[in-house]
Formats: structure tokens, sequence, C-alpha cells
């Protein structure tokens, strides 16, 4: 197996070429735009169109989620008698914006309302058996949950037995029995009939509201999406779900809700993240969603929730600036980390198929960051985790690659490890006396259902072009397929045959600036972020094959397109790709 300039391996999936055909005369689209439709499992005309024309009206009947008319029964009921809803959350993007939602939707209405989202460090994951006793002290009687719960046995019968009526709602997967709830509400569920069940813990919240306002009053559906969109988009994107379906929707029109909203939290958010304009897929990732999570994972997640309530500016600037404060003592402590732990993966004698390694001293709200770091730089499932200094134990955040599902795994071991979540990330608790045990056990789970060349980091490419085919018109017909996200990935090119006809440094000294000369067509510009070593070893005037991104560059009033280039590999190593 060779590799390319950056140890990396191509991957070119094959594409059924009759469907593309298909999809260009019935949609009059590009041929490219057609590949990459087919590629991603759209390969007729009509769940093409759907992908490139998301609606509303495409959302499934939230009358459809599991134990939707139980749920709204009991909500309804406490609207009417007037009844506290206690609200319990959880501390990521994803739970805040959930409770968000729940808190704003149900006074809205006229619920009464308290609503709570845990503290990571003092109350731990999930439902802290301390909030029920809370609750009730409070007079609760009705227990709402969201992005948590499905998992919270004891805790629910804590609260039945305060006399307080439960509803869960909730997205992680499911283990053998759920809770003993007036109402579960959960897409995993066996008895499903939601026709998508991978919505985020937002999205499950966002469509049970939905379905409430709808009940109360058929005309307001479209008022209530535009007041919620945006936050169900922003814990949907945060949470890394996958970006088609529902969720394609509901992130679609809930960046452009989140571009113009009206809240003062996301105003003063967007101030302090430097986002102007249009809001997209990435500032959700890369900008609001850290600084959103920096609150849960350092200190205090009621900041982040107290931002997303705030009705005046003043305050809502206030919490954004310390939330941004938050955001980079996280980036300095997650720093250390990174080094500390590359550092004891480097140690190891041998690079096992899993990585679990942990330290007491590590900050609990950052091993997940630390550990999709050791995940991308080792290329296998990474576990990172500390010591919980009230039971002694160890917990652990995990991140996998393409085709191993931490969940599943996680469910395999029941007596060495307990915890669950989604495929690509989750979290353990563990004695430390069987720290040796769970990973020889996660090795050879590992070990089952991946290959030695899944270790090998690849580039899944999306189609082979020739240089000619890059249009202004064509790259703004590409853009159609965003928000780009899991699933739906910003698509990656393969040029083959492309000469160096020119290169010099810009920046730093470690970006390339290069002249391009694809076989048989024109010159044209290309750039290469941090790759400027990698294009001096291959050398000016030297063929390569390319993997890129195609850009409109603009530049004094002048447009052009660019290829984004993001891996090389030189033509006398090449070999036919994956």
């Amino acid at each position: 197996m060779r590799l390319s300039s950056t140890g990396k391996r191509w991957i070119l999936p094959k594409v059924d070429l009759v469907a593309v055909d298909v999809l260009v005369n019935e949609l009059k689209i590009h041929r490219l735009t057609a590949k990459i439709l087919v590629q991603r499992g759209y390969s007729n005309p009509e769940s093409a169109h759907k992908f490139l024309n998301p609606s509303l009206d495409d959302l499934g009947p939230p009358e459809k989620l599991p134990d939707y008319e139980k749920a709204v029964k009991e909500i309804l009921a406490a609207k009417e008698s007037g009844e506290l809803i206690f609200v319990h959350g959880d501390y990521d993007v994803d739970g805040v914006t959930s409770a968000a939602i729940f808190d704003r939707f149900l006074k809205k209405i006229g619920c009464q309302v308290y609503t709570h989202v845990p503290h990571r460090t003092k109350e731990g994951y999930g439902i802290n058996m301390n909030l029920v006793h809370e609750a009730k002290e409070r007079g609760a009687k009705v227990f709402l949950t969201c992005d948590c719960g499905i998992g919270a046995h004891d805790q629910v019968e804590a609260a039945l037995a305060h006399g307080m009526r439960v509803v869960v709602t909730d997205h992680h997967e499911l283990k053998d029995t759920m809770p003993n709830a007036h109402a579960v509400v959960n897409p995993h569920r066996k008895d499903n009939e939601y026709p998508f069940p991978a919505l985020s813990g937002a999205g499950v919240v966002f469509r049970l509201c939905e379905g409430i306002a709808k009940t109360l009053d058929p005309n307001s559906v479209s008022s209530y999406q535009k007041n919620y969109l945006d936050l169900a988009a922003l814990g949907t994107i945060a949470d890394v779900m996958p970006l088609v379906e529902d969720n394609r929707i509901i992130a679609k029109f809930g960046l452009e809700r989140l571009t113009e909203s009206k809240k003062k939290g996301l105003i003063a958010l967007k101030e302090i993240s430097e986002i102007t304009g249009k809001v997209t897929s990435y500032d959700v990732g890369f900008k609001l969603g850290p600084r959103l999570n920096a609150a849960g994972r350092v200190d205090d997640a009621a900041l982040a929730l107290q931002l997303l309530l705030s009705e005046e500016s003043e305050a809502a600037r206030s919490l954004a600036l310390e939330l941004d404060r938050h955001n980079q003592d996280r980036r300095n402590v997650q720093e250390e980390m990174i080094h500390e732990a590359i550092a004891m993966v480097e140690a190891m004698p041998s690079l096992p198929n899993a990585l679990l390694i942990f330290n007491e001293k590590w900050h609990a709200g950052v091993v997940g960051i630390v550990a999709g770091k050791l995940k991308e730089k080792f290329n296998r499932p990474a576990f990172v985790g500390c010591i919980e200094p009230e039971s002694g134990r160890g917990k652990a955040s995990g991140r996998s690659i393409p085709g191993l599902n931490l969940a599943s795994m996680i469910q395999n071991y029941p007596l060495i490890v307990s915890g669950g979540g989604h495929a690509m990330a989750a979290g353990i608790a563990f004695d430390l006396n069987n720290v040796d045990l769970i990973s020889k056990a996660f090795n050879q789970y590992v070990g089952q259902f991946l290959k030695p060349e899944d270790f090998v980091p690849a580039i899944e490419l999306t189609a082979e072009i020739g240089s000619d085919e890059f249009s202004f018109g064509l790259i703004e017909e590409l853009e159609k397929l965003q928000p780009f996200g899991m699933a739906n990935p910003k698509p990656i090119f393969f040029a083959p045959d492309v000469t160096i006809s020119s290169l010099r440094s810009m920046g730093d000294g470690s970006h390339a600036n290069l002249t391009l000369t694809p076989a048989g067509h024109k010159n044209l510009r290309g750039v290469g972020f941090g790759l400027f070593e990698t294009f001096a070893g291959i050398g000016q005037g030297k063929r390569t094959d390319l993997v890129f991104e195609p850009q409109i560059n603009e530049f004094q009033g002048n447009r052009s397109v660019q290829w984004k280039i993001t891996d090389a590999r030189p033509l006398e190593h090449a070999e036919p790709l994956l």
C-alpha cells in the first residue's frame, strides 16, 4: 500500500454512472454534482431533489415520536394545573440548547418551569440523585429530562417515589431496559415510528415542542419553528449528528435563523466569536459550539444556559465574554494534556488497536477533546480519562474512527465498564483495578472489526476531475450541498497528473503558493496551507496527483477559481486508488 506525501491512503469509491446520467437528465444538474449525490446514496431523482431542496414540510410528524401522546399529556396537564415542571438538561451544547428550548417554549405557553443543567465536576454526567431531591423540595410535579435520562433507572424510581411524574426525552442509544417513566421519548426505541431516528437531543425536544405548539394552535407551527430552529441547529451541529434527512433540514434552516437571530445571547456570542454575515456549520463547530461547551468543561454549564436565556444585551455580552475566557482556559489546559497524552502513547512498546490512557490530575471536562486528538494522530479508537474524586473510579471519554461503533463495544462488556453514547463518541466509567482488563478487551474487540489498513489515515475522495470541469457556476451549484458535516462532508476531489509549474512560500513560510498545470489544460492557482515543505520535497516542474477543494478567490474585485490543496502524491509513486 503506497501512501501520499503526508502518509495517507486515498480512496475513490465507485459510482453508478447509469444513476448519474438519470440525475443529470431529470434534474438538469452538472454531472459532478450528480456523481456526489449518487455516491452519498441519493441515486433516484426524488431523493436527490429533496436533498438539494430541503423543506421544513419534509420533517417527520412529531406525533410519530415514541410516547409522544403520553409526554404531551403530562406537560399540558402540568400547564393547566399550574404545577412546576423541573427540566433537567446536560452540560454539553446539545444538552444546554435542549434545556433552553424547553425553558423558553414551556414558559411561553404558560407553564411553571425551573431549568437545571448539571455541573460536570460537582454533579457528574446524567442525573445526579441530589437533583431529584432538589426537584421535590422545589415542589415539582413533573420531572422532565432532555439529552439525558435513558439510563437513569434509579433516579427515575426516586422521582416516582417522591410523587413526581417523569418524562424522559433523550437520543442516546438504549441499553436492554428503559427507565420506568411515564413517557420515554427517544427515537432509538425499538418501537419507534418516527422516520428519522438520528435526531440530536435538541432535535427531539424541538420536534416534541413543535407538536405541542400545533396542538395548542394549528396555525402557530411556522412561528414556533422560526423561534426555535436556531437553538435546534446549534445542538444538532455541535453534537456532530449526521447532517442528513431531518438533521439536514434543521441545520440548514436553523443556520439561517442563527444568522438573523434576535436572541440577545446568540447576538453576543456571535460578536465575541467574530462572526459576521452568514453563519455556517463551521462557525457552529469551531466558534460558537466550543465557547458554549467551555463552561461545562472547565466551570459551570449554567453560564451557557443563562446566555441562551438572556433577555438583556449587557448581561448577554458579559456572559459571552466570560464564556470566551473559559474557552481560552480550556485551550490552555487542553494543550498541556494533549502533549502529555501523546508522550504516554509514544512511550508504549507498541500501539494497541484501541488506546486507553488516563491521569488522575487531568481535567474531566477536556478528556473528550484529548481523545479526539489522539484518534486523529494515531488513527485508532481512543479513550482518555481521569479519576473521579468522589468515587475513586475511573471515567473516560472515547472517540472512534470509521468502522468501529463505540456504543456497541461498551455494551459488549457490561461486567467491566458502564456507560454509552454514540458510534463515534462515548463515555465509560470503570474500577481502576480493571484498567488492564478493559484495555485487553477493547483491543481484542477492535481487532475483530478493523483490518490493518483501517489504522492508516485515509482521505475518502468524492470524484476524479479535470481542471476544465470547475467554473463559477459549478462551484455555486455545489454550495447547494451545504450544510456540511457528519455524513455530508465537504466534497474533496482528485486531480491526476498535475505539473507544479511554480512554487513559492507564503505567510509564515509554511504555506505553498502554486501555479499548477493539469495535463492538457491551462494554468491555475493553487494554495496549500502547511504544505510548502511537502511540495518543495516533490520539486518544481515535477508531476503529481493532487487532492483539493475548489474555491472562488476574490481579490481587488477580480474573481478566479483556485484549488485548495490538501494532499499530494508524486506521479512516480502513483498507483491505482483503493
